[in-house]
């Protein structure tokens, strides 16, 4: 886990005390346990705005200062992310939870692969 830009030793720790789960559940599972999944606020023809809700704060907390640097300066696929995102309107601290729940999904991966990050090819 240590292999991903961004993700630190007192970030992984973080990751592996509050979250054993990592690792045998999916993307979209760690990303509720964390709180990191969008919550839609719809009823009948109302569609609300999207949040983040529940999940376990520490953890949050812990992915969401981890997220800061790196999607300025360590980790290249979230500085893509975050650039892309704010470049269409999101806001700061929304583009940064999306990057946030990135770095949680690479960990997921990592630990359910068992093998170090590599860096994508770009497509361009």
């Amino acid at each position: 886990m240590l292999s991903i830009p961004g993700i630190g030793e007192r970030t992984a720790l973080a990751l592996l005390i509050r979250m054993p789960e990592l690792g045998r559940v999916s993307r979209e599972e760690a990303a509720a346990l964390a709180g990191l999944a969008p919550f839609d606020n719809d009823s009948g023809q109302h569609k609300g705005q999207r949040r983040i809700a529940g999940g376990r704060a520490r953890l949050r907390r812990s992915l969401f200062a981890a997220a800061l640097p790196a999607a300025f300066r360590w980790n290249k696929a979230l500085i893509v992310l975050y650039t892309r995102l704010t470049a269409a309107g999101k806001a700061h601290n929304a583009a940064l939870i999306a990057c946030a729940r990135k770095l949680l999904i690479y960990a997921n991966t990592v630990i359910q692969r068992g093998t170090p990050w590599r860096e994508q090819a770009s497509a361009t």
